[in-house]
């Protein structure tokens, strides 16, 4: 047993040299092939894309997405839709039940019991004139004032007793309507979030106050990138750009899309400066798109496809001047030749001229330091 451990400990500890020394051989060969060509290491212009792009970090959003509030106060009674459910306009969301304060409550059954009492007195009052109109002894000026007396305490009466209804039950029915503390989705929509539980207290909406938040609506078929890009790339970036959107949730796809939208007004974002912007989803690729997944999107400013191209690591720029180096005539001997240049993605550039495809480009001399 134990000559079999030292064997397999032995097997371990060899494998990694044989591994790396493959490695450096392989290294070492491919090496020494272009140093035979060149005299020095060398990269061969090839036929290749690049790519000029612009980062925007952001989030997906919905296009369109709706705050749901109350304009009653009271608390939550009942619930009829859940978050991810798909909703019409105007199927029930929220149940409110009034909560009436007692002073409220007993300042609507006194108003009530009040109105009555003047209604009763209006009435009788409208009996003697009806007697009085009959022996000629008033005008019928003064009858059909009595008369609009009547009418209008009968409605004062109607709207205090509907008003007395609705803090104690929540619902009444006006002929054909009915009135009801029901929260009802204002759009076709999926609810995204439900921020409030059956027994919350609801402050309502009006004009001197924000009011309860109850839901979030919104329609998912029109999803937006929202973003945000540096300053030093905005002058770049432009309307209907094409946009490749990589999704932080769902690695290796790729959604597409076109700017929409540059704010012209920048803002601080953690010591930077950038511009908000927006990109409409033309292409989700079958990927199922959730509000609020963090995204990056790559805004494809320019595109050059096969063109020759090499590191942008073996060119030098001297006053505007941009040069690589090549084989001179003899060994050893490394030349310097002007190029034009074209594109470039930080890590490859295009050659426009000075240079063909195959050509060697020597990788730049290692510096020596000095030391005194």
């Amino acid at each position: 047993m134990a000559a079999r451990t030292k064997k397999r400990l032995f097997f371990w500890i060899l494998l990694p040299l044989i591994i790396g020394g493959g490695g450096y051989f392989f290294y070492s060969y491919s090496q020494s092939n272009s140093e035979k060509e060149t005299g020095h290491p060398s990269v061969k212009v090839e036929m290749g894309t690049i790519v000029e792009k612009s980062l925007a970090i952001g989030t997906i959003e919905p296009e369109t997405e709706i705050e749901v509030k109350s304009i009653f106060p009271g608390v939550v009674d009942a619930i009829f839709a859940e978050e991810g459910q798909f909703v019409r306009k105007g199927d029930p969301l929220i149940e409110v039940r009034p909560d009436p304060t007692p002073l409220e409550l007993a300042e609507a059954k006194r108003n009530l019991e009040r109105i009555f009492i003047e209604k009763q007195n209006l009435q009788r009052e409208l009996s003697r004139m009806e007697e009085m109109k009959k022996r000629e002894l008033i005008s019928d000026r003064e009858y059909e004032q009595a008369l609009e007396k009547v009418d209008d305490v009968t409605v004062r009466e109607q709207i205090s007793r509907e008003r007395l209804e609705l803090l104690e039950s929540g619902r009444i029915t006006i002929g054909d309507t009915t009135i009801e503390s029901i929260i009802r989705a204002p759009i076709d929509g999926y609810i995204l979030e439900r921020m409030v539980e059956i027994g919350d207290p609801i402050v309502p909406l009006t004009s001197y106050q924000a009011g309860t938040p109850l839901m979030n609506l919104a329609q998912m078929e029109n999803l937006l990138f929202k973003g945000t890009v540096d300053e030093i790339d905005v002058g770049k970036v432009e309307i209907g750009l094409p946009v490749e959107i990589k999704i932080g949730a769902l690695p290796g796809a790729i959604v597409h899309g076109e700017v929409s939208k540059i704010s012209l007004k920048a803002r601080k974002q953690d010591n930077a400066t950038v511009f908000p912007i927006e990109i409409i989803i033309t292409d989700a690729s079958e990927v199922t798109l959730r509000a609020g997944y963090s995204a990056n999107a790559d805004i494809i400013i320019n595109r050059r496809t096969d063109v020759p191209t090499i590191p942008e690591r073996l060119v030098s720029f001297n006053d505007g001047i941009a040069t690589v180096e090549i084989q001179g005539s003899e060994p050893g001997q490394r030349e310097k030749i002007e190029v034009e240049l074209g594109l470039s993605d930080a890590i490859n550039i295009e050659v426009v001229s000075g240079l063909s495809i195959g050509d060697n480009v020597l990788e730049p001399a290692p510096r020596s330091l000095s030391v005194r």
